[in-house]
């Protein structure tokens, strides 16, 4: 019988590797070692920059998954699809540079009445441009109540932002049209 190879495109392949990533660091962080650089191998670090990752934001989703059992995987995954796709077709693979953390809105700020929104807006914007500065976590824990709070997933709230790009008043309209109660 001859074997026959199969192939697979990068998109049915990547979240296997993704997840292999995530679960070998969430192993590492078990065991005690709590920094990126004790987390990940250069290889992965390597792979995830070409994924548009960084080792950053995957550490923070393996820290907080540990540490308090959300994100989950599959969140830390839908998140991180989405930014891929954005960018290698919007950014086409390049990396624009931080901004810094100082300049996002305010946590107490408001718009509508809804606390923490403007803030989440800029971390949206920042997330799918590569932008988010180091000590920012998309998906941190204020992120999670808020869409807790509304019923929005993080995945969601983030393919929305990419949907009406620089159009903040049509995010909030989004949001109200999602939550009954206000938040």
């Amino acid at each position: 019988m001859r074997c026959e190879s199969i192939s697979m495109d990068s998109t049915d392949v990547w979240p296997i590797r993704f997840q292999e990533i995530f679960s070998m660091a969430c192993e590492r962080y078990d065991s005690g070692k709590h920094s990126v650089w004790d987390c990940f191998r250069p290889l992965d670090v390597d792979w995830l920059a070409k994924q548009g990752c960084t080792a950053q934001e995957l550490f923070d989703f393996v820290e907080d998954f540990c540490r308090y059992g959300e994100p989950d995987f599959e969140t830390a995954l839908e998140v991180a699809a989405i930014r891929r796709e954005f960018f290698l077709t919007v950014l086409n693979g390049e990396w624009p540079g931080e901004l810094p953390s100082a300049t996002l809105p305010p946590k107490a700020q408001e718009v509508d009445g809804i606390a923490w929104l403007p803030r989440l807006i800029e971390k949206a914007r920042r997330k799918l441009r590569g932008q988010m500065d180091a000590d920012l976590m998309y998906g941190c824990g204020g992120d999670r109540s808020f869409f807790a709070r509304t019923g929005i997933p993080a995945g969601e709230f983030l393919q929305k932002m990419w949907d009406c790009g620089e159009d903040a008043q049509e995010m909030v309209r989004f949001v109200k049209s999602r939550t009954a109660t206000p938040v």
